[in-house]
């Protein structure tokens, strides 16, 4: 982002405005937990928004598109940056990847304690290890605040401005992208009516500040002209921060927080597959339970293969594309559904949602806007991931399902 932009204030800007994108959409989802309190989340907001065949789709996205291509990415991304260490070749970096998504998929098959246990431990060194590096930076004063002056001008050698902005873009919403996955957990929170609300709203505002200092201290210690890429500007900084083992200890550090990104991943994405079992709308087999460990070995397995072969395919923008575009319509309609539901409903059952009706149509706009930049930027990999969604429509039809509540309520 920093190479492309080019310019501290456009890096600043693009992190708020995604930062303030997510913060209204978790004010949003938040509003839906406190409604709906269930397992599932976006997939029960839309079935109860829009009915089954929608619901169906999210789950069906879910499986093909969006959960694996995101394992994929991460896997990805994590050999990449390995390879800053030890270099290998491209092709051992895919096989890395894959090894990587293996691992982690064995461990979550293996028990859902021990996932847990495993991404607990990740996210608390992550977030330490974070914490450290603004401190660290400048109480040593180990950068040098000249490096953010010109603040708005593009440095030499940058993306020209609109091609640098959907880009950048891109990759703040994919860094921001997993905060509605908590909502699929609801209905395992004590609470949640009082505590998924406001757990949404300050993790997400919490994390865009994170984003903005750690951004921030990179450009302190490194120059902008001087950025190559994202692995060789990390390996820049941990030189800055640590001397000469610096590099070998921010390639860890990312490595670490894509390890703890997928693991949770791999627990929190099965229970979609639940919840669309349990209403009858999705094929029971993906969602069966292992029957000595009790965990969704088959969906876990499924969600792994696939990975697999977008890691042995495709590069990490190719990734990112095929899966984002679609991921942002179903985010846009679900909260869409808001406005929906809150016509159809009223009093003590309307879904509450601070600042409303401003706060979702502010969300859909940047959506709106974010579409439109994702579409320019690599049109191809977005129409492969709606046509692959477009293909449960068929598919839809061959579900055995019972009539759900909601199925009802929608029809007509």
């Amino acid at each position: 982002m920093a190479r492309q932009l080019g310019s501290p204030f456009w890096f600043l800007i693009v992190w708020l405005v995604m930062g303030l994108m997510a913060v209204a959409g978790a004010l949003c989802f938040g509003g839906l937990v406190a409604r709906y309190p269930e397992a599932g989340g976006s997939y029960v907001y839309l079935r109860e928004a829009y009915g089954p065949r929608a619901a169906f789709l999210y789950g069906w996205m879910q499986l093909l598109v969006l959960d694996p291509g995101v394992t994929a990415s991460l896997a990805v991304g994590l050999a990449a940056y390995a390879a800053v260490i030890i270099p290998m070749t491209i092709l051992r970096q895919k096989v890395l990847g894959v090894l990587v998504i293996i691992v982690l998929a064995a461990v979550n098959i293996c028990g859902a304690r021990l996932g847990a246990a495993f991404l607990q431990t990740l996210t608390w060194l992550k977030i330490g290890a974070l914490a450290l590096l603004p401190i660290w930076a400048i109480a040593l004063g180990l950068g040098n605040w000249s490096h953010f002056s010109p603040f708005v001008a593009q440095r030499a050698g940058s993306t020209p401005l609109i091609p640098a902005l959907a880009a950048s873009s891109i990759a703040a919403f994919y860094s921001f992208g997993g905060w509605w996955e908590a909502a699929k957990i609801a209905g395992e929170v004590r609470d949640p009516e009082r505590i998924m609300p406001r757990a949404l709203t300050i993790g997400v505002a919490a994390v865009t500040l994170i984003y903005i200092l750690v951004s921030g201290v990179f450009i302190y210690l490194v120059p902008i002209q001087d950025i190559t890429s994202g692995e060789t500007f990390m390996a820049q900084a941990g030189r800055q921060l640590f001397g000469a083992a610096g590099s070998g200890i921010m390639v860890a550090l990312v490595i670490l927080c894509v390890l703890g990104s997928l693991a949770a991943l791999l627990i929190l994405s099965p229970r979609v597959y639940y919840a669309m079992a349990a209403d009858g709308l999705f094929f029971h087999q993906v969602a069966q339970v292992h029957p000595r460990f009790q965990t969704p070995a088959r969906a876990i397995a499924i969600q792994a293969i696939l990975a697999s072969l977008l890691v042995a395919l495709g590069t990490f923008s190719e990734i990112v594309a095929y899966f984002i575009f679609v991921a942002v319509i179903f985010l846009g309609l679900t909260v869409a559904g808001t406005i929906r539901l809150k016509a159809r409903t009223n009093g003590e059952s309307a879904v509450r949602i601070p600042g409303y009706p401003f706060t979702p149509l502010l969300f859909l706009i940047l959506v709106a806007g974010l579409l439109f930049l994702l579409a320019f930027h690599n049109p191809f990999q977005a129409f492969l991931g709606v046509a692959v969604v477009l293909m449960g429509i068929p598919a839809f039809r061959l579900v055995p399902r019972r009539e759900h509540p909601a199925e009802r309520e929608t029809i007509g």
